[in-house]
């Protein structure tokens, strides 16, 4: 069944999608109050209690975290079909971690759809009996599980700007005040598509203990503590490369700040200066303060992610 978006200010013409089981595609229009919509919330519901019973508390939170993640960036335009990938580690000495089916598309993931992996490539748990995962994918996620423990999310995107950004010799630029976020990025050449397992050496030790990598002539990547910080920093640093796009194209020279400022400026960053402390008395790491409102963000259009 295919429904049509009424939500205001959202062109009735435009048709969203969501996934109820790995095997099947159905519609429901982003409306508040619909029917269609508090029967998705009402499935949202029961899959929760069906994930705690199968993977136990700690497991379901990421896999509904790491599904809101696909989401939100295939909502703010950072997907690529069905290529690209986004992991998440889980707890425990066993070092798997959870990454996407591939062949679905970003707005397909579902919390109950990840696939459970070990750092050698073995899938442990695969909930999808038609689909596997992509091999570059294993290889680039694993390489950052494997090299950086504390590391919980990767994102790997293939934007436009990300691309565009990664076949120049400058680099990113402090051109704006998002790229002044990133004080410290990787760097790693392009050495073909990443499915081969000698190359995880090499783009660990060019990611070093950064957050940000760029991938040249390829794409963007981040490493971060937590889903909610990887994904606020992806969407940082792709507003940073488009900002530099844009800036570069206008044919007029740049005007960069000092590089004392520039320092200044990646400082007030690190320390989150923007956000007051909760109510523990601590600043929390940018991108967590954000997350509730991005799932909400995500639950008024459709609430399928939590499946």
């Amino acid at each position: 069944m295919i429904e049509r978006c009424k939500h205001k200010g959202v062109p009735g013409n435009v048709l969203f999608h969501h996934r109820s089981h790995p095997s099947e595609i159905r519609t429901v229009a982003y409306q508040r109050d619909s029917a269609s919509l508090r029967e998705a919330e009402a499935r949202a519901v029961q899959a929760d209690r069906e994930g705690l019973a199968r993977w136990g508390d700690a497991e379901w939170s990421l896999r509904v975290d790491l599904a809101a993640c696909y989401r939100l960036v295939d909502l703010f335009g950072m997907s690529d079909l069905v290529s690209n990938h986004i992991s998440v580690r889980l707890p425990g000495p066993d070092e798997h971690f959870l990454i996407n089916p591939f062949g679905m598309t970003y707005e397909e993931m579902t919390a109950s759809s990840m696939i459970r992996v070990d750092l050698d490539g073995k899938i442990i748990d695969n909930p999808n009996a038609d689909y596997s995962i992509n091999l570059a994918g294993y290889v680039v996620h694993s390489a950052v599980h494997a090299a950086r423990p504390e590391v919980g999310c990767v994102i790997h995107t293939h934007t436009v700007a990300g691309m565009a950004i990664s076949a120049l010799e400058c680099g990113l630029q402090p051109v704006a005040q998002a790229s002044m976020r990133f004080g410290k990025v990787g760097y790693h050449d392009f050495e073909g598509i990443a499915v081969e397992p000698g190359e995880r050496e090499r783009m660990a030790a060019n990611l070093g203990d950064a957050d940000a990598m760029i991938l040249r002539n390829h794409g963007l990547l981040v490493a971060c503590p937590s889903v909610p910080q990887a994904f606020n920093t992806i969407y940082r640093l792709e507003r940073a490369c488009l900002t530099q796009w844009i800036a570069m194209s206008c044919n007029s020279p740049m005007r960069l700040p000092p590089e004392a400022i520039i320092r200044k400026a990646n400082a007030q960053y690190s320390a989150n200066v923007a956000t007051p402390p909760g109510s523990s008395g601590v600043t929390k790491p940018l991108g967590e303060m954000e997350w509730p409102a991005m799932r909400r963000l995500l639950d008024r259009r459709d609430p399928s992610y939590r499946w």
